[in-house]
């Protein structure tokens, strides 16, 4: 593409860093890294998503759903079968009880959950606040919008906000806080003091909350606090999941998000026009996924547990600094101890110098942001132990190798 990009396209291109210097569509750094682990036989780290699949029970019941004839379009709000499983999933860890019939929409992932939730409610004037490091696509929808993208930074080692830079960060325009919990890419789990801090500052600002808790069962020794179940955040909160870091079947992008009736019922109103449904067998079987044991969820927080501390021990054998996270299935390190200040220009040497790819965390900020995370890595450890040995290996040559 060698056109420069429209105004809106230009916006959601620097939120997702997709934008050349030239105003013309880039490539991101997920794809570069892909490319380089791919061109140089390389372990990718990199992109979120486990190399192999979850319960066997939940893949046999998509199965029986093709078979059955479950293959046409689905309700806009999802399948009454999965709506009612998304409810008593909140009633069962939670204690929250949506109404299946009108505060729940089944959504093709938690991204168009997130899409379709900002579209509803903001625009040009308004401001989104979000935690910085973000998610990538949190700027580019936020860009395709026209709110502007307002950031409060976490800090290392915790990755916790500073009270005064996030009180500071809230305006009379802030018009939505995006909460991601716990939190890609830094694997920090936010405690309650914290999320109850995010809350009294949306209510004191009267901002709506939406909140992405698509890691909410892979946390290791801290419990998952859902904003919605604090003091003063139900009637505000937009609460955002998916089945594809629960139940490791990212390809089939079956979300979901619930609220308050009126305001699941604006963001139905943009659903709508953009997937309308999706995924119709795939619903059904994250329905049964959805009512699987607690020994099921306590497992596989106890396997990536065990996962992360392979990945992260190769770390410190390689030098690196490594901040142990509470939940999602990312590893974040600060290449400084090394002598390196640019995780970039590392990220880019590390496929052909020990066989490991791996994503630099400034991609995932503004500038200011960039510059304060300038020497951090993360690397995903949702791959197979054997994977993550053999990765840990070769990032304790790479002392050496340097």
């Amino acid at each position: 593409m060698t056109e420069t990009l429209p105004a809106p396209w230009q916006r959601a291109a620097t939120g997702a860093n997709l934008l050349a210097a030239d105003g013309t569509l880039g490539v991101t750094i997920f794809e570069e890294m892909t490319t380089l682990a791919v061109r140089t036989g390389a372990i990718n780290l990199g992109q979120g998503f486990p190399d192999e699949d979850g319960p066997a029970e939940i893949k046999a019941a998509a199965q029986a759903a093709i078979a059955q004839g479950s293959n046409q379009y689905a309700p806009g709000k999802g399948i009454p079968e999965l709506r009612k499983a998304i409810s008593a999933h909140q009633s069962r860890f939670y204690g929250l009880e949506p109404d299946p019939d009108t505060e729940i929409i089944v959504t093709t992932g938690a991204t168009e959950a997130i899409a379709a939730s900002l579209m509803a409610f903001v625009g040009p004037g308004d401001e989104v606040l979000t935690f910085e490091p973000f998610y990538d696509s949190y700027g580019a929808i936020i860009g395709l919008s026209g709110a502007t993208h307002v950031t409060a930074p976490l800090l290392a080692p915790d990755f916790l906000p500073d009270p005064v830079a996030l009180e500071a960060a809230f305006s009379a325009r802030t018009k939505v806080v995006l909460l991601n919990n716990p939190h890609n890419p830094t694997g920090a789990v936010f405690p309650r003091e914290v999320l109850q801090r995010v809350v009294d500052l949306a209510r004191k600002h009267d901002a709506l909350i939406i909140t992405d808790e698509v890691y909410e069962h892979l946390t290791f020794g801290v419990s998952h606090v859902p904003v919605a179940t604090l003091p003063g955040a139900a009637d505000r909160t937009i609460t955002i999941s998916s089945a594809g870091k629960t139940f490791s079947f990212t390809g089939w992008k079956v979300g979901w998000l619930s609220g308050p009736e009126q305001l699941v019922s604006a963001v139905r109103t943009v659903k709508q026009f953009l997937t309308y449904s999706s995924g119709t067998p795939f619903q059904s079987a994250i329905a049964t996924g959805l009512a699987l044991p607690d020994a099921f969820y306590d497992g596989i927080s106890a396997t990536l547990e065990k996962k992360r501390d392979i990945l992260s021990d190769g770390l410190r054998a390689a030098g690196l600094d490594v901040f142990t996270p509470k939940g999602t299935y990312f590893v974040n390190v600060d290449t400084s101890p090394l002598g390196i200040l640019d995780s970039v220009e590392l990220a880019r040497r590390l496929p052909a110098l020990v066989g490991v790819a791996a994503i630099p965390v400034p991609v995932f900020c503004h500038p200011e942001g960039a510059e304060r995370t300038r020497s951090l890595l993360r690397f995903a450890f949702c791959k197979r132990t054997e994977v993550l040995e053999e990765a840990a290996s070769r990032l304790a040559t790479l002392r050496d190798r340097l």
